[in-house]
């Protein structure tokens, strides 16, 4: 039985939360620096140097990389040997949440009540939190502070079986195309297939986890991973929707078994301001 404190789950949430708003992650600054190479106009390549210039004073001058700070959205995987001592899990959460928030001088962006824009809760919280218990005496939190303009533009689709693969590009090509610079592109995006509509929507955040540009373990998804990719950079929306053939930086992809009247598709759009970091005891 491994014993942890729900202090040392605070103390972990606080320095991540920070950190994640600091510091973009390098892979998807290396592929920022990828795309530079290969864009193709003026605009984009001054946008590009723009974000990896951002990127660098963030990190320096440790203040956020955007604004908009984000909404926390924490995966918890707790082995089932693990013991928690003290606060359950969310309240430990969202007290580490509360404490990086105020600590960073990070913009608190929940509102308690969705129809009254008033409601400000002042913190941050409370978080979102998907919680999975698995094998073994680890408890691992990856956390994502997601921001609104971004999860906006995400949307799920209860396709036909007879959509199939090419119904599944359509669908995310058109979405991508109707957004345009809103999301601010270059993107990375979430696509969850399978399951059921909330299934769908779990597996497309979830895909976003993983680092940027690893494909799929199934060679069939890492296919269809990259004609997303392709069909997506076709649209010409571009670098902050100004144009360009560089739209995305990465498609993931995750499934599921489904029902066999059904096709649930979501996609989970991300900003290139991709903040994600995890932490394991």
């Amino acid at each position: 039985m491994h014993e942890i404190q729900s202090s040392q789950i605070t103390e972990a949430v606080a320095e991540l939360c920070q950190r994640v708003n600091f510091e973009l992650p390098e892979e998807v600054q290396a592929a920022l620096r990828r795309t530079r190479k290969t864009a193709t106009t003026d605009v984009a390549r001054m946008i590009l140097d723009q974000l990896r210039d951002n990127a660098r004073l963030a990190r320096e001058e440790r203040i956020p990389y955007c604004q908009d700070t984000g909404l926390v959205v924490v995966f918890v995987e707790l082995g089932q040997e693990v013991h928690l001592v003290g606060d359950d899990i969310h309240t430990a959460i969202d007290a580490g949440v509360r404490q990086g928030y105020q600590d960073g001088y990070l913009r608190p962006s929940v509102v308690s009540n969705p129809l009254d824009r008033a409601t400000n809760t002042g913190d941050n919280t409370p978080a979102i939190v998907h919680l999975r218990m698995v094998a073994g005496d680890g408890l691992t939190l990856h956390l994502a502070a997601k921001g609104g303009g971004s999860e906006n533009m995400s949307a799920l689709w209860m396709l036909t079986p007879a959509a199939g693969r090419q119904g599944i590009i359509e669908a995310i090509v058109e979405r991508i195309r109707e957004a345009g610079g809103k999301p601010c592109p270059p993107l990375i995006l979430g696509v969850g297939i399978g399951g059921d509509l909330e299934k769908a929507a779990l597996l497309a955040k979830e895909a976003l986890f993983r680092p940027l540009g690893q494909p799929s373990d199934d060679p069939e998804l890492a296919e269809l991973e990259q004609e997303i990719l392709a069909a997506v950079n076709a649209t010409g929306v571009g670098p902050m929707g100004l144009g360009g053939a560089d739209t995305a930086l990465a498609v993931h992809l995750l499934s599921y078994p489904c029902h066999i009247a059904s096709l649930p598709v979501a996609l989970n759009v991300q900003c290139h301001a991709a903040r994600h970091g995890s932490v394991t005891f």
